[in-house]
């Protein structure tokens, strides 16, 4: 398992590998193996991952735990949202998922609908207590994301719940902001914001630079939302 240290070392040296070796020997032997998944549990994730709402009932019915998780900490919840299985979520919100547990990259089944725009997985999530004041690994709200891929509809839904709309994430940037930089100022961008100035949007809050959302819109060409933030006060 380890390799003996020579026996060239120095005494004092020698006898300082010697005992961390001994010491990682003693965790070893005192860490209990981990015990292989149940074949329901691995049936239970294959059939979330894949949408099949009877095999995942036939997998819970076998006694597969409903929070278990794979290799990367999603649960069968998260993975069905991953795979953008409306009705496989939604089963399992019903049957009692947790929609807030995140996984090791931090996506949890609210979030993850939220960025991907699957709004009846959002709208099971919130009727089921999901936290809208979760974060990503960005540091961003559900939100964010949605509005910068132009998610109309997911947006309108969020906004309907307490969620910060001029939160910042690391990147120092607002859903508005996000918005207007990442987005395209197409129609779906801009009937965002007007979603997000309508709920109280900040208009003049800059980024890390200083530079305000009309300032990004006018970089980018974007007329038609650099006229929707002049109209509510952009400068």
């Amino acid at each position: 398992m380890f390799d003996a240290p020579r026996a060239c070392l120095p005494g004092a040296r020698r006898r300082r590998v010697l005992a961390l070796l001994a010491g990682l020997a003693g965790v070893a032997a005192a860490t209990p193996a981990m015990s292989a998944p149940s074949p329901a549990i691995l049936d239970l994730l294959r059939a979330a991952a894949a949408g099949d709402v009877p095999a995942i009932e036939r997998a819970l019915a076998a006694g597969a735990e409903l929070e278990t998780r794979d290799a990367r900490g999603r649960t069968p919840v998260l993975l069905a949202t991953q795979g953008g299985h409306v009705a496989a979520a939604r089963r399992l919100i019903a049957r009692g998922a947790d929609v807030n547990a995140q996984d090791a990259q931090q996506d949890s089944a609210f979030l993850l609908a939220g960025a991907r725009g699957l709004t009846e997985i959002v709208r099971a999530a919130l009727a089921a207590g999901a936290d809208w004041r979760i974060t990503n690994r960005y540091g961003g709200t559900a939100l964010i994301p949605a509005c910068e891929r132009g998610h109309v509809e997911t947006v309108r839904l969020l906004l309907t719940t307490g969620i910060d709309v001029d939160h910042v994430n690391r990147l120092g940037w607002t859903a508005l902001l996000e918005a207007v930089i990442l987005g395209q100022g197409g129609a779906p961008h801009q009937e965002i914001v007007r979603l997000l100035l309508a709920r109280g949007a900040r208009v003049n809050l800059a980024d890390r630079d200083g530079i305000t959302p009309l300032r990004h819109a006018l970089r980018q060409g974007q007329a038609e939302v650099a006229a929707l933030l002049r109209a509510a006060g952009g400068r």
